[in-house]
């Protein structure tokens, strides 16, 4: 289904009524900066997901094990 200019023009002129002509550059300059903010949490977390990987990987080689300690013979839980 595509989407032509008359159905462009009806959508512009109904954004227009509920929002008055005085607040659309208001509101696209939200809307910018919301996109922006969305895009840098975005990075940011595939940048700490990249560090995690990376420090985990170096984790693995180190043969550190998260294993509990043995406990001396006779011990026991309680």
């Amino acid at each position: 289904m595509k989407v032509g200019t008359g159905e462009l023009l009806i959508v512009l002129a109904v954004i227009i009524l509920l929002f008055g002509a005085r607040k659309l550059p208001d509101l696209a300059r939200s809307l910018g900066a919301s996109a922006r903010e969305f895009r840098k949490g975005v990075s940011d977390g595939e940048d700490e997901d990249e560090d995690e990987d990376e420090q985990d990987g170096a984790k693995d080689s180190s043969g550190s094990t998260d294993a509990p300690a043995d406990q001396p013979d006779g011990a026991t839980d309680t």
